[in-house]
């Protein structure tokens, strides 16, 4: 069998960075059935000459191995040639050996191989060390046999005492090493030697050809610091720069030889360390010593400890160390069931077992510093009682009483609650409503911009503290943080920013997504401040918002204007996020995160009074332990996680998309549906099923856009609503959960723990239901067959807070404090039916009555935002999407009694 050589152009992308995982993997387990057929005589060379998928396969691998430890371009070259030879079996054994160690299994050492050279032989002898392994990228251009030296020395310095071990991957040029830092998630540190090339020889597809020059591009032009005038090592700083902005989990190293002591102090921002060639050992030491700080979980090793150290237990907590649970005859299955580690690591603060949380000194305050440079923040905090605690905790260390803040009408529910707890006046922004899908997306940036310029024209933007938005929301629609602050602060240049990422904490662990979390944007806004370039743009549109007597310029050039902050303006960024939600951690585990430049003077204290009012004095040490091994997770295998479950969203709406029955039954919604055009410019429906570079474009330029993660289907044709179809159809019959529907949409998602095999069952259920409901349709005439329900009414906007509860500019702030006080007093509220309020408010809008005000919340969960707050007025718009409304759960409405109104008299 004849098997060309992979000089030609590639016939598939073998390094579509979102799923070269999966890529890898298949190429070599289809070789490896394919090869199969004929070592065992099962199949003959003439029908595996034919089969172009073997040569397919070995082209693409023979690209993407080079960025890959452990076998490289060579031994797929050696594969080729054992296949033309006819010697099926030793190449079997060949590709064997490298799809046991892709499904980390130990891989034998027949030494019969008589390719294998003596470094492969060591290699392979000790695959089935258990220790972790990483991968260390090389930048050189070196020749076979300097490669194989680099990586013989490598394994040479490895001991038995290393916790770790890792392979070398050695490229030659810097074109090569973005690609592989995008393809390989396994590299964990960076070496870099001068003598590299710009361009890559490789012949890559055309995705990724794109995705390395946006790559390239996301350095801050002007913002890194001690250029020097030398290509050698303005070459070194550009590569640096690259591999630090796409994946700043890495960490770099330079091997230099002359002029070492010139160059560190010129590198010193980029590199952790400066080496020379000879320093191969002080080279190792450092990287081993790296990667057990990334491994270091200081909080979970000290409950492991604590729970192993023999204590006697003279204070609360019965159940610490098992006592009240392992002696008794009664609850002994709790420990059976939970395991008798979960008794053994309780204990309390005040007993001087472990650090305290309120007032962290040692592991915990660890473990905060370590979280903060895993997701990008100058200072984190853990929260043990979920996302709406660290919303509150947020609110009131930043607002007082008085204070406007911007929020968007359907956050969660928690921001409604903390400025009712603050005493602040919430002035409520307007998503951009999705009525076809009932629910709604997010707010445009002009819609912020006008709102500030209207409070400026009335004389009370100092009023205005800060703004709070969802990013991303529940149904997958993600901002531009870095452009919203950005336009925000050339109006306010001292607003505070909160971003509620409940959704979102493994934004922070891909290049792509990195780029919209609200820390991401912080420092790169930052960064932008201080360059020369900036300055300049900004003097030059000042000249053209403002006047010549120095009066602004008509509102519409503010909305029009891509506006830019003033060199000066602050960032105070905050984020809260769920960790629990879509990492590693139990439930309730919530983080804060700040990026703000006035912490100490302005917010430290207040933000300390704010984390202990809300804080419990007994958090679940479960919980910490759980946040802190879980950043560890996602240091060291974050980005592979995310991609992988990029991935397979992307698999299972390619699934329904190209499957006949199932799309005639289901339809996924796309950004053309979730996203109006006027808030996109990319155009792509589903930009990632393009490959990474036209996500990358997207996620660049559009003001919204999709997180691929998130799945809405659209099910209108089945004939049932999304609360039916989740409970009696999904869940009831076949065990699949999921978190939210609407009238007529179901949404999947998937997180970093789904797996190939899960997609492959949830298609297999949809072909199922699809089935079933065209064979129930088919059993009617089409005349009586099931209708599909009629269109939502429109969602309803917020009305007006009632004139009691705001100012007489025509602002939209209101008093929700006191309203919902006074909706607290029996004798001010009374229970209203449905039909009767509508009465009530068709008589206020035809007779101009006093109009029906709500005295407290009402909130459909999910998604958990409020129809109602306290003061606001009830509309029939409401009232009308009320009805209509199938969520099962709703807080604050008494189906029996009704809505809970205040009286006129009140």
């Amino acid at each position: 069998m004849h098997v060309p050589h992979t000089q030609g152009k590639l016939e598939r992308d073998p390094g579509m960075p979102a799923s070269s995982w999966r890529m890898r993997s298949d190429a070599w387990e289809y070789l490896k059935f394919a090869v199969k057929r004929l070592a065992t005589d099962s199949d003959t060379a003439e029908t595996l000459a034919a089969d172009g998928e073997v040569q397919r396969n070995l082209r693409a691998l023979e690209t993407i191995e080079l960025y890959w430890a452990g076998f490289g371009q060579r031994y797929v070259q050696a594969i080729g040639e054992l296949l033309e030879a006819g010697d099926y079996r030793t190449a079997l054994d060949r590709i064997g050996r490298v799809v046991n160690r892709l499904r980390h299994d130990t891989v034998p050492d027949e030494g019969r191989d008589e390719f294998l050279d003596e470094q492969e032989r060591q290699e392979l002898s000790v695959d089935a060390d258990p220790r972790p392994r990483f991968e260390v990228l090389v930048i050189d251009e070196t020749t076979a046999q300097d490669r194989d030296a680099l990586r013989a020395e490598g394994l040479k310095l490895r001991g038995p005492a290393d916790d770790f071990i890792y392979d070398y991957v050695v490229v030659p040029s810097a074109d090569d090493a973005v690609a592989a830092v995008l393809t390989n998630p396994n590299i964990l540190a960076v070496v870099v030697r001068p003598g590299f090339s710009e361009r890559t020889r490789q012949k890559l597809s055309r995705d990724l050809h794109d995705s390395i020059r946006l790559a390239r591009a996301e350095v801050v032009p002007g913002s890194a610091p001690a250029r020097s005038s030398l290509a050698s090592v303005q070459r070194v700083l550009g590569i640096a720069d690259t591999l630090a902005a796409i994946r700043p989990e890495l960490d770099l190293y330079l091997v230099a030889g002359a002029h070492i002591e010139d160059l560190a102090g010129a590198l010193t921002r980029r590199f952790r360390r400066v080496f020379r060639r000879e320093d191969q050992l002080e080279l190792h030491l450092t990287l081993l010593r790296r990667i057990s700080h990334l491994y270091d979980t200081p909080f979970f090793s000290a409950i492991q400890d604590h729970a192993r150290r023999p204590v006697g237990v003279f204070h609360a907590l019965p159940v610490a160390r098992g006592g009240s649970v392992v002696a008794s005859k009664w609850i002994r299955d709790l420990a059976d069931f939970y395991g008798l580690n979960l008794l053994l690591a309780e204990t309390s603060a005040t007993s001087g077992g472990l650090d305290s949380l309120l007032a962290p000194v040692r592991t915990l305050k660890k473990a905060q510093e370590l979280a903060a440079r895993a997701y990008g923040a100058k200072h984190t905090f853990f929260v043990t009682n979920g996302t709406s605690t660290a919303n509150k905790i947020v609110h009131q260390a930043l607002t007082a009483p008085d204070d406007v803040v911007l929020v968007d009408r359907n956050c969660h529910k928690s921001h409604h609650h903390a400025v009712m707890l603050t005493g602040a006046r919430p002035a409520y922004l307007e998503a951009y409503p999705l009525n076809d899908f009932a629910f709604y997306g997010a707010v445009p940036i002009d819609r912020i911009k006008q709102l500030l310029l209207d409070y400026r024209a009335a004389g009370r933007l100092d009023e205005v503290r800060m703004i709070t938005l969802t990013n991303c929301t529940f149904d997958g629609i993600v901002y531009d943080p870095e452009r919203v602050m950005a336009e925000c602060l050339a109006i306010k240049p001292d607003l505070v920013f909160l971003w509620d990422e409940a959704w979102f904490a493994f934004g922070a662990f891909h290049p792509v997504t990195r780029r919209r979390t609200a820390m991401a944007a912080a420092k790169r806004l930052e960064q932008q401040l201080q360059t020369t370039a900036h300055a300049a743009a900004y003097r030059a549109q000042q000249e053209r918002l403002f006047l010549i007597d120095g009066t602004p310029a008509p509102d519409a050039v503010w909305l029009e204007e891509r506006l830019i902050p003033a060199p000066t303006s602050r960032i105070r960024v905050y984020a809260t996020q769920s960790t629990h939600k879509t990492l590693t951690a139990l439930r309730q585990g919530s983080m804060i995160h700040v990026y703000d430049q006035d912490w100490v003077r302005d917010a430290e204290e207040p933000f300390h009074e704010a984390y202990m009012t809300h804080t419990s004095t007994s958090p679940n040490y479960q919980i910490l332990s759980s946040l802190d091994i879980g950043r560890r997770q996602v240091e060291l295998e974050g980005f592979e996680l995310v991609q992988r479950q990029l991935d397979l969203a992307t698999s299972l709406s390619q699934a329904i998309a190209r499957h006949p029955l199932l799309r005639r039954t289901f339809r996924v919604l796309t950004a053309h549906d979730l996203v109006p055009a006027a808030n996109r410019e990319s155009g792509r429906p589903m930009p990632l099923r393009d490959g990474l570079a036209s996500m990358w474009q997207a996620w660049a330029t559009d003001e919204f856009v999709v997180d691929p993660s998130r799945i809405t289907i659209e099910i209108s044709r089945t004939g049932v609503d999304g609360d039916t179809f989740k409970h009696e159809y999904l869940m009831d019959r076949y065990g699949i959960q999921v978190n939210k529907t609407s009238r007529n949409t179901v949404l999947f998602m998937t997180n970093i723990g789904t797996s190939r095999s899960a997609i492959a069952y949830l298609i297999e259920v949809l072909v199922k239901l699809a089935e079933r409901f065209e064979e129930d349709q088919a059993q009617h005439d089409p005349k009586d067959r099931p209708v599909v329900e009629t269109p939502m009414p429109p969602l309803p906007d917020f009305s007006e807070f009632a004139a009691e509860y705001t100012n007489a500019d025509a602002l939209p702030d209101g008093d929700v404090r006191t309203a919902f006080f006074l909706g607290q007093k029996r004798g001010a509220v009374e229970h209203v039916l449905p039909a009767e309020l509508r009465a009530r408010v068709e008589r206020a809008e035809t007779d101009g009555g006093d109009a029906p005000i709500s005295a407290g919340f009402v909130t459909p969960y999910p998604p958990g935002f409020p129809v109602l707050v306290p003061g606001q007025v009830i509309t029939g718009e409401v009232l009308d999407f009320m009805a209509v409304l199938d969520t099962r759960e709703i807080h604050g409405y008494d189906a029996r009694r009704g809505y809970r109104i205040l009286r006129p008299e009140a």
